[in-house]
């Protein structure tokens, strides 16, 4: 989201147009992200199988990935910006949707994202040039680049990404050199009941300083990496890690402020509260199975985290009124997804990605919170269709 967003800046793009489009483009493929962590955790919380999760929310996901490209249309242009741009949205839409149904349920969960992002920007490419006519004048003269210039221009972006698909497969023989250590008057010393979870046990409160399997880590050596490429001395780069730091330093102490706020509610056992207030609606429970998810992810600003908390009571609730354990889980983790673009953390990378004015912040989630409300409702509805009239069609 912040090298999308940054990007469009570069392009002309109004800052906070560029932040909004990117938090609401950052919704139906949040659940497979960072190589499908989120779903592999939702699957060692709850004990289901990493499959079943993985096609079941990639068919919860894939009718709104379908319609994300013509979404974003319509708020950034209205209707009629649609209209001229429509063949473009609907290829955009139905590749992304088509590939990440496909890889989600007969592949896995590592490469759906990426191999749908691949396929939506081929399908547009290929539709561009289907549709330009040989005798049609180009609007703007394309200036001319070396190969070379073009090479060193996407060499940063080129190993960015390589660094986080490394990363993101090398995650375990990575993690060997994390840091653990149980944190003093915590650890275990609050215990977590039923329904909240299967048994009684001890909340664990384990901090882990993951220096070289953070994704952090990977995105400064390519940062390093790509500056050494495009030929910055060291004085300059030390000069935009200085400028970038300074940009940054609110956004991070929002951050922290958010996460330590998320920590105090679960340990207090104000987010389970929450839960089991939704998990108390019957059989509304999958519509409100979805938003479980949504809440999960705007007080933590993960759907991995939404998934590690509300995941095993998505299941017992599930099992209490006679629902399908894994469609609930996956409501979980699909609902999840429409409440990254209010998260304050969210809120907060977009804004110093872009350099919006400190006080656009709050109408930058005032804008957001109405469509996060809509798409996750739009979720809900189709949990409660695969809940009650084709539970056939579920996994």
């Amino acid at each position: 989201m912040a090298v999308a967003a940054a990007m469009l800046t570069g392009l002309g793009f109004a800052p906070f147009e560029a932040a909004a489009i990117c938090l609401l483009a950052n919704t139906a493929p949040v659940a497979f992200g960072s190589i499908g962590i989120p779903i592999t955790t939702l699957a060692l919380t709850t004990g289901l199988p990493v499959e079943r999760l993985s096609a079941q929310i990639g068919r919860i996901c894939a009718p709104v990935s379908l319609i994300v490209p013509a979404y974003l249309i319509v708020v950034l242009s209205g209707w009629k910006g649609l209209r001229g741009v429509l063949p473009a949205a609907a290829v955009c839409g139905a590749a992304f949707a088509a590939t990440q149904f496909a890889i989600s349920n007969f592949v896995g969960v590592q490469l759906t994202d990426i191999l749908a992002s691949m396929a939506a920007m081929i399908a547009l490419v290929v539709l561009i040039r289907a549709r330009r006519t040989p005798e049609g004048p180009r609007r703007t003269p394309r200036a001319a680049h070396s190969r070379r210039a073009v090479a060193l221009a996407w060499a940063p972006y080129a190993l960015l990404v390589v660094f986080v698909l490394l990363w993101g497969y090398k995650q375990t023989l990575l993690n060997r050199a994390s840091i653990a250590f149980h944190w003093p008057l915590l650890h275990n010393t609050i215990e977590r009941m039923p329904p909240v979870v299967a048994k009684p046990a001890g909340y664990a409160a384990v901090y882990t300083f993951n220096w070289l399997s953070a994704s952090g880590t990977a995105c400064f050596l390519a940062a390093t990496l790509g500056a050494m490429v495009a030929g910055l001395k060291p004085r300059q780069f030390a000069g935009v890690l200085g400028r970038t730091a300074r940009q940054l330093a609110l956004a991070e102490l929002t951050l922290a402020a958010v996460l330590g706020l998320a920590f105090l509610m679960n340990y207090s056992g104000a987010t389970a509260t929450l839960g089991l207030a939704f998990a108390a609606t019957g059989r509304m429970f999958p519509f409100f199975s979805a938003l479980l998810g949504w809440l999960g992810v705007f007080l933590t600003g993960s759907d991995t985290s939404s998934n590690a908390l509300f995941g095993s009571l998505q299941v017992v609730t599930a099992g209490k009124l006679g629902m399908n354990p894994v469609l609930m889980a996956a409501a979980n983790s699909a609902g999840g997804v429409m409440g990254k673009m209010i998260s304050l953390t969210s809120i907060a990378v977009a804004a110093a990605a872009t350099s919006i004015a400190p006080h656009e912040e709050a109408l930058l989630f005032r804008f957001t919170l109405k469509h996060s409300v809509i798409l996750a409702s739009v979720i809900g509805l189709i949990v409660v269709f695969y809940a009650y009239v084709a539970p056939f069609w579920a996994v």
